[in-house]
């Protein structure tokens, strides 16, 4: 029976602070707005674009949020296409972990409010396209922590929820694995600190990559 282990991206597999933070930067001066508190954008990471910009500036309407969002992706064109665009490392342990999953049977998915584009650029620059059986993005799917994501990457994966793990380094994250009925193992080295993941439904943590595989056993 189908053994599925889907991860988030940004904070979970990759750290790409540094590039959300500059574009959210340069959209919110487009609109006029003040610069964003780093602290704050990182706290919106795994949220589809109009959602997140509407956490960060909740007392504006829906157009403002639309055009911050067009913004955001305009910009973090243009910095991929200049140069600009900073490295999104592997955390560490992660490329073993992925390995050692697959090796013991593990089917591997993917769930993240990246775009299709920017999850196949990042995946190909680190060699683990193939690794990735389901990828489901913003693109296709309501925000997090809407269970749309999940459901669909059982679907295509052939797995039922009670086979099927969620790992992420958000509340969204875990918030989403509890509305599909899957298990929710969050990440301590995102963007989201443990207490708030175990309060959103987290039934395991995991402080470091190299025991994920472990963590993970199931028959």
């Amino acid at each position: 029976m189908t053994r599925l282990a889907v991860f988030d991206c940004d904070g979970t597999l990759a750290d790409g602070q540094a590039n959300i933070c500059l574009a959210m930067a340069l959209a919110f001066g487009d609109a006029g707005l003040a610069e964003p508190d780093p602290r704050d954008v990182r706290r919106i990471v795994g949220l589809s674009l109009p959602q997140a910009v509407a956490m960060l500036v909740p007392d504006s309407d829906a157009a403002l949020h639309d055009a911050v969002a067009e913004g955001y992706k305009r910009h973090f064109r243009a910095m991929r296409t200049d140069g600009r665009l900073a490295e999104e490392p592997l955390f560490p342990g992660i490329a073993d972990a992925l390995a050692a999953l697959l090796d013991d049977g593990w089917t591997l998915g993917v769930a993240t409010g990246k775009s299709d584009r920017g999850l196949a650029l990042l995946l190909d620059h680190h060699g683990l396209t193939r690794h990735f059986t389901t990828l489901q993005t913003a693109d296709r799917h309501p925000s997090k922590p809407h269970p749309a994501m999940l459901y669909a990457a059982m679907a295509q994966a052939g797995a039922l929820p009670d086979r099927t793990v969620m790992i992420g380094d958000t509340g969204f994250d875990m918030a989403m694995a509890v509305a599909a009925g899957t298990q929710a193992v969050g990440v301590s080295w995102g963007y989201h600190d443990r207490d708030t993941l175990i309060v959103a439904g987290a039934h395991r943590m995991c402080d470091d990559a190299a025991t994920l595989p472990a963590l993970l056993d199931m028959p």
